[in-house]
Parts: C-alpha cells; sequence; structure tokens
C-alpha cells in the first residue's frame, strides 16, 4: 500500500500491562481494551489479545516486538508494498511521459497517489471496522495488485493508467488505518503497540529514500511495465503474507455501530466531537503540515544560495533521515517514562531549528537544521500511546484511517500554501514563518490537553 507516514504528543507515563496468556490455536479473542486515563500501570481487559511484544519494558527496545510471530508478517508485508508502491510511482512517470511527451501529465501522475486520499479515508474509513482487519487488508493489497497488472497491459490507455493509479491511491488510507487498528490486536496497545507503529513509520520514510534509488536502477535495465509487473508481485507477496501470517479476527464493530458513527462524515464527527481525541488528531495532523515547508521550498532555496542538484540532494534527505535516527534513538534507547516526559518538550520545540532559515544560511547550516528538525520528531512516540489510550476499540480503525487521512491532505496542503506564500515573499522567510507560526500551533494544542478535568475523569470542555 502507499507510505504511511505515520507521524502522529505527550505519553502519560505507563508502564506495559502485564502479559496474558495468548489463547489456543484458531480461538478468537476480542481486541484490548484502552488502557486507563491513569498513569498507574493498569491490566488488560478480560480475554485481551496480549502477545509476547506487549510485555516489552521500558528499556528493552525493538527486539521484542520482532519476537511476535504475526508482527513479523506484517512488518514483511509492510515493506514489499511500500517498495512497490515507490518503484510504481516512479515507473508510471516514465510510462506517461514516454506515452504523452508531456511534462504536466508526467507530474499528473505522481500527483494522483496523494489528491484520492482525501477522499478515500472519509468514504471508506466506517469499512475499517466494520469489517475484519485480515479480510480488508488482503483485500486493498488484492485491489492494488489487480490495477498494477493492468497497467502492465500494453493495450491500457494512458487515461486508463491514471484511473487505476487513483484507485490504488483511493484505497491507500483504509488499508494504513486497518492496518494500525489491527496493530493493537496483535501486540497490545500497551509499549508493544508504540514500537511497532515506530517500526513501521520509519520502513515508510527508509522506503522513501531507498525506494526512489532502487526505482532509478530498476528502470536502468527493465522498462517500465516490467517495473510494474514487479509491483504487482509484491503487492501478491504481500496480501499472502498478511492471508497466512496473521490469525482471523472478528469485526470491531460487527454488524455496524449505531447511530453517528455509521455514516463516512459520522465517523468524523465521532473522531473530532470529544475534545482530547480531537487535540490529539489535530497534533497529529497540523505538525507535519509545517514541517514540510522547507522540503517544498528546497530547490528555490538552494538555487538562491548557489547550491547544486548534489547538494539539494543531500539536502532533501536530511529531514526523512533525522526523523529516522530520533525515533530510532526513543524506541531503542529511552525508557517509556522518559519518551512520555520529553514528549511536549520535542514537540513544542521542534519546529523551532527552522527559524534559523530567516538568516539565509548556507548548505551546511542549513543541513544541521534539518537534521535537529527531524531528530526531534522522537516525539511521535508518546503521541502514539497516547493517542492508543484514547481511541475507544469500536472506532479504531476509523479513528486511524482518518489519521492517516488527514496526515497525508495537511501535508499536501502545507507544500502547497508554502508554494504560493513564496510567490510573494522570499523562500527563507516562508521557512522561518512556518517555523514560527507552527509553534505557536502546538503550543496551543499542548496547552489544551492540560485543561482540567472533571470528576468523571473526562475534560471540563
Amino acid at each position: 500500500m502507499p507510505t504511511d507516514n505515520e507521524a502522529p504528543v505527550p505519553a502519560a507515563g505507563r508502564g506495559a500491562p502485564p502479559a496474558v496468556p495468548a489463547p489456543a490455536a484458531g480461538e478468537t479473542a476480542p481486541p484490548p481494551r484502552p488502557a486507563a486515563t491513569a498513569p498507574a500501570a493498569t491490566a488488560p481487559a478480560a480475554g485481551a489479545v496480549t502477545a509476547p511484544a506487549a510485555t516489552v519494558g521500558a528499556a528493552t527496545g525493538y527486539r521484542p516486538v520482532f519476537r511476535v510471530r504475526e508482527f513479523r508478517a506484517v512488518f514483511a508485508a509492510h515493506l514489499l508494498s511500500l517498495l512497490g508502491v515507490v518503484i510504481a510511482e516512479i515507473s508510471l512517470t516514465v510510462l506517461v511521459y514516454r506515452a504523452t511527451g508531456s511534462p504536466l501529465m508526467s507530474a499528473l501522475t505522481f500527483a494522483l497517489g496523494f489528491l484520492p486520499h482525501a477522499l478515500g479515508g472519509t468514504l471508506l474509513a466506517p469499512l475499517a471496522d466494520r469489517y475484519p482487519a485480515r479480510r480488508v487488508l488482503v483485500g486493498c493489497d488484492l485491489l492494488c495488485a489487480g490495477c498494477a497488472a493492468a497497467m502492465v497491459w500494453p493495450g491500457t490507455p494512458v487515461a486508463g493508467i491514471l484511473v487505476l493509479r487513483c484507485a490504488m491511491a483511493f484505497v491507500a488510507p483504509l488499508f494504513q488505518g486497518a492496518r494500525s487498528a489491527s496493530l493493537a490486536d496483535i501486540v497490545g496497545t500497551g509499549e508493544a503497540f508504540v514500537l511497532g507503529r515506530s517500526l513501521l513509520r520509519m520502513v515508510a520514510q527508509s522506503a522513501q529514500l531507498v525506494g526512489f534509488g532502487l526505482g532509478g536502477l530498476l528502470l536502468a535495465a527493465a522498462s517500465p511495465r516490467t517495473a510494474l509487473a514487479l509491483t504487482a508481485t509484491g503487492f501478491l507477496a504481500s496480501a499472502l503474507l498478511l492471508r497466512l501470517g496473521t490469525r482471523a479476527r472478528p469485526a470491531r464493530a460487527a454488524g455496524g455501530s449505531a447511530g453517528v458513527r455509521e455514516s463516512p462524515l459520522g465517523g468524523l464527527r465521532a473522531v473530532l466531537g470529544e475534545r482530547r481525541l480531537r487535540t490529539l488528531t489535530l497534533l497529529c495532523w497540523l505538525p507535519p503540515a509545517f514541517a514540510v515547508v522547507p522540503e517544498a521550498l528546497l530547490a528555490p532555496y538552494a538555487e538562491d544560495i548557489g547550491a547544486g542538484t548534489v547538494t539539494l540532494g543531500v539536502l532533501m534527505c536530511a529531514l526523512p533521515v533525522g526523523a529516522v535516527a530520533g525515533e530510532l534513538w526513543a524506541g531503542s534507547a529511552l525508557t517509556a517514562r522518559t519518551r512520555s516526559r520529553i514528549t511536549a518538550p520535542l514537540a513544542a520545540a521542534a519546529l523551532l531549528p527552522l527559524l534559523l532559515f530567516a538568516l539565509r544560511p548556507g548548505p551546511v547550516v542549513v543541513l544541521v537544521v534539518l537534521l535537529v528538525a527531524g531528530l526531534a520528531h522522537a516525539y511521535t512516540l508518546g503521541l502514539d500511546r497516547m493517542y492508543a489510550d484514547a481511541v475507544p476499540d469500536e472506532l479504531r480503525g476509523r479513528a486511524m484511517t482518518l489519521l492517516s487521512t488527514g496526515l497525508m491532505t495537511f501535508q499536501g496542503v502545507g507544500m502547497a500554501l508554502a508554494g504560493a506564500a513564496a510567490e510573494f515573499f522570499p523562500a527563507p522567510v516562508v521557512v522561518a514563518g512556518a517555523g514560527l507560526l507552527g509553534t505557536a500551533v502546538v503550543v496551543a494544542l499542548l496547552a489544551g490537553l492540560r485543561r482540567p478535568r472533571d470528576e468523571t475523569g473526562l475534560a471540563v470542555k
């Protein structure tokens, strides 16, 4: 499936719940309930599926997560489908450009990988909870494999290729949301869930860096249609891994939920209607929208300071490399309590390095600034824990789908607004302004999380 840049704020210093024996082979257990909001560790709900990785201690790092057989299958499937998507994006742009000779059509092919996210995520989100997660994931992979195979067919016109590309992007948020929700069923909702999502997120970041390079090498040795055939094979392999490597579990909202949560827009209202969950969702969506501004304007900025294309390529890699390094450090070297304590300060300070762009620094300083901004991405591990605790079980799939949808949409909006602002103001001013405005937004949202709660434990609205 398309890249899940899961960039979802402060975790509530809880330890992982104690392990519960896994059900016997073939037995189906309901998904675990979210942890209580109190700081003290709590036991999982009766019957909750708690895999061995759910006992990941605060200082054990990522290794215990890989001891869960189902997670290994999900991880491998994630890697295969991500590489397939990145290679497909390169192959399609080359294929369409060779067929039409139009740079606009080639760029449109790439853009269509992002544009349908908002529509698909909103309309398909209810399916993430209404049907079993494994069925949804395998179905999405098979659909994408079919679309890629149809693109390979020599008689497929350019218009048909664009429609097929839209179809693949349309189901991407559903796949991403269902996968994130099912991760809690596989490893539990404690620290193992945080570290599991962190691994998938780092793979997504790395796949973009490695995948484009592999795609370029592949196209140097094979035709775009051959590369697309490999993409279809990757999706089929992913579907097979998910079908055979994960257990069948019932839908979280079998038969549908009543009332407002049954419709697509109702699901959006359910997620954004509760104040705390709305604040957490916005903390997932908005900071990345400001963080992408320097990436969107690096090309004109590099030209302005006289940097060459090689330097530009290095600078483009700085932010994602820093993000992967920061998240890897936080997940492997820090305790859960430490991650909880540093999340709010890191989130508040993550965009401050962008203020240095106002000084119009040279390439070396820009490289350091972007690396530091990326390292601060470590705050997302705390955000994952808090978000998982706040989302009700029956809404988890829909919430995760909308989370992915909003993330992709707001990043696209952020890039577009940055480009528009750069038409009137110098690029360094736009980047620094994004850092300042983004910091103010994050601080305001963090302050909203600290609003007092009434005697029932619910935040006062």
